[in-house]
This record gives C-alpha cells, structure tokens and sequence, in this order.
C-alpha cells in the first residue's frame, strides 16, 4: 500500500519501489540491469519532490518553484527530467510507467513506496538479491527460521564473487596485453591536411592541402585516364596538339612535367579510351573516324609500332580492358556492325574471340569490364543508363549483383587488394567518388567533390580521376536558332527545367541554396522563385506537368532513403506521397486520364518496365507494361508515348493503353544509349534532341513525322547538361540547362595504406558478429 503521508528520507540511499537511489551520487540501482543508471540534477530535484509525497499529485507549479527557482522555464523542461527518472526506472521496456503518473494538466504523482535504507540494510538487501535470497529483516522485526540460510548464502555468494573477480582480472590482463601489441605494431598518427593547418590547435598556419594534385590545368577537357603499372605515368585523353581537331591520347608523368601526345591521329579523327597494359609497354586505345567508323588500336607507350586489334564500326558505349596476362583484350557489349550482346574476350595473337558463358537477359548492356588483381572475377556495370555493379568468376558463371544504387555510374576501378573497388557516379548535381567493399557490399564516401572516371595503378597505391566541376544555368531559347535568356541567374548548378503547359510556370532542380532542392516560379513574377520543402528530388529524371498546369509528378526519396512518387501542388505548396505499388519507381507521368499515370519502374530482379497504373482503384491497379525502357514522355498532341530503351539506341512510340502491337521506331539512332534523357516532346508531336558536334557544343535536331531535320547549332561554346529539358506547348522555345563555366583536369593522389590484418582469426570473428547470422 502506498504511504501518502510526507515523508522526509533522511538516509542517502532510498528504496523506491524495487530501485534503490543513492541521493548522494545520483545512482538509481534497477534489479536485473547490468549496469547502474545516473541522473541529472534536475531530475533529482524532482524525484525529491515526488518521494516527500508519494501517492500525491505534486502540481507543476510547485515541481517549477522548487527545481526551477528564480526562473521562467518552460514545460519541456520539466517533461524532459520526468522522461529520463522514467527512464532510469524503467524495467523490460515498460518504460518507467509504472514508477510515474502524468496528471493531465496538473502535474506528476509517485505509484511507489518510499523506504529510507540504512546503511546495514541495504548491503545486506544488494547481497540478498544478487543470490536470490530474501533480505534479513528490520531490526525491530523477529528474525525468521530461516536466517542463518540467509548467512550461509551470503558466505557462498562472497567466495563466488571473489572467483569471478579473480576471473575478470586475468580476462582484463589478456586484454592489455593485446592493445600493448596492437599500440606497438600500430603506425605513428599523421596529421590530415585540415589538421596541419593549424598549429597544436591554436595558430593558423594555412590553408588545406588537398589529398589530390592536378597534374592537368588547360581551360578545356582531359577525360578517361589510365595509370601505368607502378603509378609513375598517366595517360589521358585530351585535346590534339596538331592543329587537326579532335582529341588524342597525352601522356604525363604523376609529377608536373609537361604533357606529350602518343600519336598524332589522322585529320577528323579522335583517339580516346586509352588503356595500359598490365606489363606497362603498351597503351590500347579507340580512334573514332567519319562516318561511324572505329578501331582499336594498340601502341607502344613510347609512342611507335601501332597495330590494330580489331574493328568497332558503329558502336557506342564501347568499353575494353587488358587481360592479366597481357595476351588478350575483354570487351563489353558491342552494338554496330560488330555487334554482340554481353561480354567476350578478344585474343591478339589469333584475332580469336571467346564470349563468356553467363547469363546476359536481351535487354541488358554489360559495360566496362575489368579482371580483379587475381584474376579470379570480372566486374562490370549492367546498362549503364541506370546502372549497378555486377560481378562474376572469370570464366562465366552466374553473375550476382555488387550494388543496388540503379545510378549513372561514372567509372570504376579495382583497388590493389581485390576486395574493394572505386567507383564515381552521379548524386544530386555533382559527380562523388565512393569505396565498395565487394564482400560485406558496404559503401564509403572516397571524399573527394566532383571526381570521376577513377583509375587505380596494378600496384594499387595511385589514383588518378577526373576532377570536374561545371556550373550549368537554366535558359530559354529559340528553337530556331538565335541568343537565348538565362534565367534565375545565380552560382549554383541548375538542370532539368520543365515547363508547364501554361507557359508561365517552370520547375528546375538546383543546388544554388547549398543543398538540392526542386525550385518553381512563375516566370511572369521572378520574385516567387522559392525551392519546393520536404521533398528530395531524384537527379535522374525530370518532373512531369499535369495538362492543367496545377500538379507535378516527382519522384524523390524519402528519410529512409527510398524512391518514392509525389504528386506537388507549387502554387499551393502542397506535396502528397502516391501509393504507387512498384518495388522501385524512376519515373512517373501523367497519362491521357487523370486517373491513369504512367511508371517507370524497377522491379527485383532488376528489370526495368514501362506500366501503366489505374489509380481510381485501391490499390492501384496495372493495366499494362512494356520491358525494357529507360524514359518515357506523353505527348498529349497525338495520344501517344514515346520512350527510349535500356537494350538500344533510339527511340520508340506506342499508344496510350501500351498496347503492344502499336510499337514503332520512329528514330534508330537519337536519342543514343548515354544520351538518352536529352530530348523532348514540342509542338505538333515534334521531338527536339540535344547533342553536340566537334564545331558546336550544343547542337539541335527535331524529329517530326519520322523525318529529321537539318541539324542546327543552339550554342557554339556552351554543352548543355545531359538530365533533362523542356518545350513551350506551341515547341518555339526550349526550356535547357547550358554549362556557364566547364572543364575538366586529371586529378592524382597516393591512396591511403590499409592497416595490415592483425590476428586474422580474430578479425574475422568480428567480421562475422558484424554480419550476423545468416
């Protein structure tokens, strides 16, 4: 029974309830919990207050004028001492509710007996209940028959205590022993660049060092870098120093000595993709030519004997790399006259090629593939559009799947150990390098900004990457050619602008607020430029208008990480999250219905599909599908979608119900595969498509009725970005993101040494303990 008379514990330890408090120290002792659990101050004060009158609701005011005096404090005060005595009390997750009452209103009320303890009394109790034996009695209260069991307990519980002290100091022994052995082999600590630049913490002494160096500083592109085998050279690809045009393959020591040029290719051709053999005597490399044509050649790294190794008339995404013996190249998957779906290995010797044995589905593109430093695995990138990291032994076999990012992967490469790998790919409005560990397929930022395209040397101690950082800008221009606008000027980097089939409204993604965010204004009021809150847009693909002009589909990502489909209200800055039931959505539409929308999707076995959702029903319901698409827009002049594939280049129609039998190509070459979201619907059910040539950075060309037309150049200077653009409903303006400034250098660091492994018995136990049970 509860005592509700005011009680005034005069001992330092206090039973409340089955917890004991030492006032003193602020412990709260809780039977059963491993360690002792402390309070504030604060919440002591409380406590004190609650335990003069258990069973009696002590009023807010009162807690406020006795804890808080001479102050004005707020609720979340008291609410916040009450929540951790709660917790300190708490016992198999009841979360203290049975210790405290909240008086709605009012104030707080103890459920639990108060009993001050003597000292005697309560070593005698803390014995008792460690060997589960009652507690002796009070000292007025008659001794029962059983006390001397309670001595006798107590005897043994003393001698087990000492045994498991005895066994506790020879366990913590052990333990020193193994840091002292961990402490000596460990290597003396190196300041980080942003460490050093300050002396013992207190006197500026500069400005941080990068971990990289530019090895590169022209106002124009070195892309594709190689390492020879002991990271001392790289070669990349930059522009011909012939006055010819187009590029070549440069090569420069890690140092800052100046650049030399491998070949001089022939007048209108580029030599790009190079690649260094694993002996270090040769580069392989492609040397695209008029008229699609392409080979790959193979070069000293000297600069002579030139021979080629086989031809690539036609293809795009083309991708190689050396085998480790030097004797072979291995291509990914090939499309023009050589075409060939998935990964085979070409002999220099015989000219021979042997295609793997795995399984290759007809819609996917293997890209980029690479022998592990043992050769025992190849690793690829499957369709690069949205891609991830597969890998699979070297001969064939079943491949399985290294990451699930469904990303724009810009590059990857093998560390030297052959258990963890660097890749770039794009997030938000930059490009980020990342480290994969291949078997716990655990993920680390490299922490290097706008990096891509990484190399690592055979050795595996350099790194070399491309370091971009280009600012784009939204603007309006015609579509017949002419100066365009920029509009919302600012030093962030814009994309994706859609405009709305009013012609007044226009929403971009931007991360000129520091973070990114989806941005709307109306154009006719520049002034109501704000970003849209609560929503994380996804970089891949652009947001869908509504015929009416009053929504935006948008697929974002939730807390969690996920992708998600919302449906936005700008004006109204409204944003509500649609239950679309697909495993992982890319993109979403609007369809001819307002109650039908259209869903790019990605399902679990990684196949990406086109389907149509009724959302009148709940839940939704899937009309229709059709495998294998990358993009899709409606063009609500004809009815019908148009959408590019994972599997090709081009582009394709069908009716708004996605019947299958109303397919048809209307392009077979534009959009290409690496391009593919660089086009739009325009007026009169015209497509417009964005490329560049070697005399213009951003050229046009609008297809309509199956016919092409003449190609015209938007931009001379500038590229346009590759995510995204927009036409006015009558298709007289386009609505694009333009590079204001651009370039790109190679970037070169040491990679930081890994520790070597230290008793490797115990290191994978803790791997294991890590991972789990399986």
């Amino acid at each position: 029974m509860i005592n509700s008379e005011i009680q005034s514990p005069e001992s330092d330890r206090v039973r409340v309830g089955e917890c004991i408090v030492t006032l003193s120290s602020r412990e709260v002792e809780v039977a059963g919990a491993r360690r002792t659990r402390r309070l504030t101050p604060k919440s002591l004060g409380v406590l004190r207050m609650l335990m003069r009158q258990p069973g009696r609701v002590v009023t807010r005011d009162e807690l406020f004028a006795e804890v808080w005096p001479d102050t004005l404090p707020t609720n979340d005060v008291l609410t916040q001492a009450v929540t951790q005595l709660r917790k300190a009390f708490s016992v198999d997750d009841d979360n203290g509710q049975a210790y405290i009452e909240t008086i709605a209103k009012t104030g707080y009320r103890l459920l639990v007996p108060v009993q001050p303890l003597a000292d005697h009394e309560t070593d005698a109790i803390a014995a008792a209940e460690e060997s589960s034996v009652p507690p002796p009695p009070a000292p007025d209260a008659v001794a029962p028959v059983g006390a001397p069991v309670v001595e006798r307990g107590s005897r043994r519980w003393r001698r087990l205590r000492r045994r498991l002290l005895l066994a506790l100091g020879v366990v913590m022994l052990l333990a020193l022993v193994v840091l002292s052995v961990l402490l000596l082999r460990r290597p003396a600590p190196v300041n980080s660049p942003v460490d050093a630049a300050v002396e013992n913490g207190t006197r500026v002494i500069g400005s941080p060092e990068r971990p990289y160096r530019l090895i590169t500083a022209t106002a124009g592109f070195e892309t594709y870098p190689t390492l020879s085998p002991d990271g001392s050279q790289v070669a990349y690809e930059g522009a011909n120093d012939d006055g010819k045009g187009g590029n070549a393959i440069k090569v420069q020591t890690s140092g800052n000595a100046p650049a030399r040029q491998l070949l001089s290719p022939p007048a209108g051709a580029s030599d790009r993709f190079p690649n260094w053999s694993p002996d270090g005597r040769e580069i392989a490399f492609a040397r695209f030519g008029a008229d699609d044509s392409c080979q790959v050649l193979i070069a000293s790294a000297t600069g002579g004997a030139v021979r080629q190794a086989t031809r690539c008339d036609g293809t795009e995404l083309l991708s190689f790399d050396w085998t480790p013996d030097g004797r072979g190249l291995v291509f990914g998957s090939m499309v023009g006259r050589y075409a060939h779906r998935g990964i085979r290995v070409l002999d220099l010797a015989t000219g021979q090629w042997r295609a793997l044995d795995y399984a290759v589905d007809e819609d996917d593109f293997d890209y980029a593939p690479r022998y592990s430093p043992d050769g025992k695995w190849l690793v690829f990138v499957r369709n690069p559009q949205l891609g991830d990291l597969w890998r699979m032994p070297a001969s064939g076999g079943t491949p399985e799947q290294l990451t699930t990012e469904s990303a724009e992967l810009r590059g990857w490469a093998w560390l030297g150990d052959g258990r963890h790998i660097v890749f770039g790919r794009r997030v938000d409005s930059e490009a980020r390098l990342y480290y994969l560990d291949v078997e716990r397929r655990t993920l680390r930022d490299a922490g290097l900004d706008d990096a891509q395209w990484p190399a690592v040397s055979r050795r595996g101690d350099m790194l070399a990457f491309v370091h971009r950082r280009a600012q784009f800008g939204v603007f309006r221009m015609p579509a017949q050619g002419g100066a365009g606008e920029r509009l919302f000027a600012s030093s962030g980097r814009d994309g994706q602008p859609m405009v709305a089939p009013d012609g007044r409204q226009l929403v971009f993604s931007s991360d000129r607020s520091g973070s990114f965010a989806l941005w709307w204004a109306d154009m006719q009021r520049p002034e109501s430029l704000r970003p849209i809150e609560g929503l994380k847009p996804e970089a891949r693909q652009a947001p869908d208008w509504s015929a009416d002009s009053r929504h935006l589909l948008v697929v974002g990502r939730d807390e969690h990480g996920e992708a998600v489909v919302y449906e936005i209200a700008p004006r109204d800055e409204q944003l509500h999250r649609l239950p679309v039931p697909a495993e992982q959505p890319l993109q979403a539409l609007y369809g001819a219905d307002a109650e039908q929308l259209l869903v790019v999707e990605r399902d679990a076995d990684q196949h990406t599909r086109l389907s149509l959702f009724d959302r009148s029903a709940q839940p939704w319901r899937r009309l229709a599908s059709l495998e294998g698409v990358s993009q899709a827009r409606f063009d609500r002049s004809t009815g019908r979608v148009l959408f590019t594939r994972l599997a090709a280049g081009g582009l394709w129609s069908v009716d708004a119900a996605l019947t299958p039998a109303s397919v048809q190509q209307i392009s077979e070459d534009r959009p290409s595969r690496w391009r593919y979201r660089t086009w739009t619907v325009a007026g009169n059910g015209s497509i417009d498509y964005l490329g560049s040539s070697a005399s213009c950075g951003t050229t046009l060309v609008r297809i309509q009725s199956g016919r092409e037309e003449a190609e015209r150049c938007l931009d001379a200077q500038r590229l346009s970005a590759g995510n995204g653009l927009s036409a006015s409903a009558d298709g007289n303006s386009l609505y694009l993101a333009l590079a204001i400034s651009d370039g790109a250098d190679i970037g070169v660091m040491r990679l930081p040494e890994q520790p070597p492994a230290l008793f490797p018995a115990f290191s994978k136990l803790l791997i294991l303990n890590e991972k789990g049970p399986s």
